[in-house]
């Protein structure tokens, strides 16, 4: 688990699968224009503890790092997520960030702080070389959280993602762990 002044981010287990799908219940109108089309399981306790199950055995070969968002006043609601996905090690040491975060907390700057730590623990703890983030244009508010903890635009990657159906291009973000090179 990882602490910040005011989140608790937890990693992937099942006993989250409850509170996970009623996150995404919850959120389901907020996210659908940053997400791929989601079959109507998804929604579900059952596909939620599948799909932590798989994110804890990713977690234990090193290969993904999920956290789930939680405020410490709100021990039974999941507000949100980082995820440092895709680890590649060896000479390429990097992976790809993802995050979302409740549509009723945007704007009080809850993800900067929760990127800002897994960022952090990336770096400092597994040693990661590079973290990568792409976001939609259109996505100020995500695209301001990367800015504010130092990745830096490397370029726009024309119909990157599909995104609700629609192949999106995406602002290409990275931070990279100078640390290492000293």
């Amino acid at each position: 688990m990882l602490k910040t002044e005011r989140l608790l981010l937890l990693p992937a287990k099942e006993d989250l699968a409850p509170r996970l799908a009623e996150y995404y219940r919850r959120n389901r109108d907020f996210l659908r224009s940053f997400e791929p089309p989601r079959e109507e399981d998804f929604f579900t306790a059952a596909r939620q503890r599948a799909l932590l199950v798989q994110e804890a055995e990713a977690a234990e070969q090193n290969t993904s790092r999920r956290f789930y968002l939680q405020l410490p006043d709100q021990p039974d609601r999941i507000v949100g997520m980082v995820g440092l996905n895709n680890i590649v090690w060896g000479a390429f040491c990097s992976c790809f960030l993802g995050y979302k975060l409740d549509g009723e907390l945007t704007g009080q700057g809850y993800m900067t702080e929760a990127v800002a730590a897994v960022t952090d623990f990336a770096f400092t703890r597994l040693r990661l070389h590079r973290i990568e983030a792409n976001v939609m244009p259109r996505n100020r508010a995500s695209l301001r959280v990367l800015e504010k903890n130092g990745y830096i635009n490397e370029g726009l990657s024309r119909y990157y993602l599909n995104i609700n159906g629609v192949w999106e291009d995406h602002v290409h973000m990275v931070r990279i762990n100078f640390a290492l090179h000293n």
